[in-house]
């Protein structure tokens, strides 16, 4: 069914309500399962993750040289009752490996690994519900549950998702951005997730898998980045809580 863009030209409104640059709901909590190292939920939206991490722990002894530095490893389980075609996904699902990859590259250029050698750091995604903003969900959810594991970090890994109005065979020249797509924008509006280093302005995460006008490529990145701003604040907010709640307990 073709999304309904007509109250977007009128009301300047979306579907759910929002403006063109407004995030979804979101909902963090940092220590969910006292058996892993480290451990996260969050909400996106209607899209939610639980991260865990294993580790820094002792890798297997391969032959070859190259384990100077600490090695990440992701594994994405999403449940079958996750989206509304109630698919199981395999472990050798495309779409899922390439996820995997690019979190794992994202968190191997962002994390100390060299104060790990011989080491293995394993980050666990289960996806509990999707509705767009998948991978931006798992990077978010990572980078809360491997700042509770303890693992240095440059900084924080933050990453949200932006559109456009119009599609690409529409040729609409006066289409405008989107911040954060709901999985029903996502099926019918050109769309690419963004991801940050820190507040400012570095990408580290750069992902777009469908096509899009060249000419509307910079205002989606803008406003990608801009939203990645908004997240890392949130995301912020979560840690400082978790933090004096941990001194709270310990003072008491």
């Amino acid at each position: 069914m073709p999304l309904d863009t007509s109250t977007y030209t009128l009301a300047l409104l979306r579907l759910d309500g929002r403006r063109w640059n407004e995030l979804r709901r979101m909902h963090a909590q940092i220590s969910i399962q006292a058996a892993a190292d480290g451990s996260s939920y969050l909400e996106m939206g209607n899209t939610k993750v639980i991260c865990t991490v294993a580790g820094p722990s002792e890798g297997r002894r391969t032959g070859g040289g190259g384990d100077d530095n600490a090695t990440v490893q992701v594994e994405i389980g999403i449940a079958g009752f996750s989206g509304v075609d109630r698919k199981k996904r395999g472990r050798g699902d495309k779409r899922t490996s390439e996820m995997q990859m690019t979190i794992a590259n994202a968190f191997s250029n962002t994390l100390f690994t060299d104060l790990y050698p011989h080491s293995t750091i394993l980050i666990t995604l289960h996806v509990l519900s999707q509705d767009g903003s998948l991978l931006a969900a798992c990077l978010n959810a990572a980078t809360l549950a491997l700042i509770d594991a303890g693992v240095p970090m440059s900084d924080y890994v933050v990453a949200c998702t932006s559109g456009s109005t119009s599609s690409y065979s529409n040729n609409d020249e006066a289409a405008d951005p989107l911040l954060d797509l709901n999985g029903t924008e996502e099926q019918e509006l050109p769309f690419l997730t963004v991801g940050t280093l820190g507040a400012g302005d570095k990408v580290s995460v750069l992902v777009m898998e469908s096509r899009v006008q060249a000419s509307r490529l910079e205002g989606m990145l803008a406003v990608g980045v801009d939203g990645c701003k908004q997240v890392r604040e949130i995301l912020d907010q979560a840690v400082r809580v978790h933090g004096k709640r941990i001194l709270e307990s310990v003072v008491k």
